[in-house]
């Protein structure tokens, strides 16, 4: 586990297609190498990665960025996507990621590591494997209650702009 080099940019490519067919969108994948090259490896960041390797190859990948809580007055980590390709589950590298990231909140004095869970995937996949609701409960995750993730896509951010 380590973070992520521009050579590791197709790799990571790879886990995002597979996490869109995961979750049932297949075709929603906008972004390019090019496009995740430009946001990781810019002059100031405001997205990272590690990525988690097995036998030399790139099986696995935490993408997140530095978010802030005015009611902590602390950062805090937003974690966008923890991928492990299908054929590395349960092999302890979504683990390692999810700890790596709470190991930089500790280090820095973050006083948050944030993510969402679609909900379709609390049973799992027809391959038999469980869905990622356990997997972060039992690294001492819990589901928000009372809160719903909510989101201004292109076409309501022209609208509201231009309002």
């Amino acid at each position: 586990m380590r973070p992520i080099e521009p050579d590791d940019v197709p790799a990571l490519m790879r886990l995002i297609h597979e996490l869109a067919v995961y979750e049932f969108e297949p075709d929603a994948v906008e972004s390019s190498e090019d496009d995740l090259r430009r946001a990781l490896f810019a002059e100031h960041p405001q997205v990272f990665a590690h990525v988690a390797e097995e036998d030399g190859h790139v099986v696995g990948a935490a993408v997140w960025s530095v978010s802030f809580s005015t009611w902590t007055g602390r950062h805090g980590i937003h974690l966008v996507d923890l991928i492990v390709g299908a054929g590395a589950r349960r092999g302890g590298h979504g683990a390692s990621l999810l700890r790596e990231l709470a190991r930089i909140c500790v280090e820095r004095g973050y006083t948050r590591l944030d993510w969402e869970v679609l909900d379709a995937l609390e049973r799992g996949d027809a391959d038999g494997q469980p869905g990622p609701h356990g997997f972060y409960r039992r690294h001492g995750g819990a589901p928000r209650q009372g809160w719903t993730a909510w989101r201004l896509d292109a076409g309501g951010l022209a609208a509201l702009a231009g309002s």
